[in-house]
């Protein structure tokens, strides 16, 4: 039985929010007591749109953060964005940072004639942790290209190229770019729900309904008689290690299921496409990457998934096992 909804305290104007129906989804255990419980919500949705799993009102909005990103590259290639698989894996990526990473970025952005100083990305360390300490040792600062949503940016740049858009400001949300992936987004996604704001990176991200998101990452994922979504979805699957980096949980479980797509977001949004069109959505409201993972695991393991890659947090009492994550699912 589904765990009834528990009511999140807010402003009582603020912006309306999934978060505000969360449901208890995980809980860590010490020596068999229940010490902490996780709230969130996740979704499982069918090939044909239908809704399989629900844990909490999934239907309101969130913020999906870079888990967007694959319904983001959709838009650029729907409006041009002709790029090799493994540049297109890129512009889908939160990369780690690694030298292939920042190569590919790179060729991204040559191939148009651009350089790496026409990105409007958040100066940043790289993402990966071995990434930024041989970074920093190496005397660098911050720096756009560093960024771990690069490779995205770089695929904006050039898809302004192709359609004879300016390349300054190609973030601000009245830019022509920006208002055609919207567009895509609420065709793909659903509503906005009237909220729209910047990403980490720069990027306009608006609220999106959890199980819209999870039927977009499905569609892609399946990429049934549609040319644009296969690509996309094929460029992901080729390249796993592209869209994250080593030991990233979307790109270990891409290479542990042949043939899933895997996205990870900021404060603990997950999205997972099967081959056969369903969908999974998962956020936890505290933003805790160590809840989604168990999570994960379960819903995976009800749709006969093996979602064991992506690892068990152990919790620790003097450095021994004492307890563990669990999934109320």
């Amino acid at each position: 039985m589904t765990p009834a909804p528990v009511p999140f305290p807010g402003e009582p104007d603020a912006p309306p929010s999934a978060l505000h129906r969360t449901v208890p989804i995980a809980r860590v255990t010490r020596g068999g007591f229940v010490e902490s419980v996780h709230h969130g919500l996740a979704v499982v949705t069918e090939p044909d749109g239908g809704t399989l799993l629900a844990l909490g009102d999934t239907t309101a909005p969130v913020l999906p953060r870079s888990c967007l990103k694959p319904v983001q590259a959709l838009a650029m290639v729907r409006l041009g964005l002709d790029l090799p698989p493994e540049q297109l894996a890129l512009v889908c990526s939160s990369h780690s940072g690694d030298p292939g990473h920042l190569d590919g970025v790179r060729a991204i952005l040559a191939a148009g004639g651009l350089r790496a100083g026409d990105l409007e990305t958040t100066p940043s360390f790289p993402y990966g942790v071995a990434e930024r300490d041989a970074w920093v040792a190496a005397g660098r600062g911050p720096e756009p290209i560093g960024h771990d949503c690069s490779g995205k940016h770089a695929g904006m740049l050039r898809t302004c190229l192709v359609n004879g858009w300016p390349t300054r400001g190609y973030l601000e949300p009245s830019h022509p770019l920006q208002r055609a992936i919207l567009a895509t987004v609420a065709d793909e996604v659903g509503p906005c729900g009237g909220v729209l704001t910047v990403d980490g990176c720069g990027a306009p991200v608006p609220a999106v309904p959890l199980d819209g998101l999870a039927r977009a990452i499905g569609r892609i994922a399946a990429g049934a008689d549609d040319p644009d979504r296969r690509r996309v979805a094929d460029a992901m699957r080729a390249h796993p290690h592209l869209v994250g980096g080593a030991g990233r949980e979307a790109t270990v479980l891409m290479e542990a299921l042949p043939g899933v797509l895997a996205k990870d977001g900021a404060e603990a949004v997950f999205v997972v496409g099967l081959p056969d069109g369903r969908g999974i959505a998962v956020k936890v409201a505290d933003g805790s990457t160590r809840a989604f993972r168990a999570v994960l695991r379960a819903v995976l393991a009800r749709l006969d998934l093996d979602g064991a890659a992506l690892g068990e947090v152990e919790i620790l009492g003097h450095g021994q096992p004492v307890g563990t994550i669990e999934a109320v699912v």
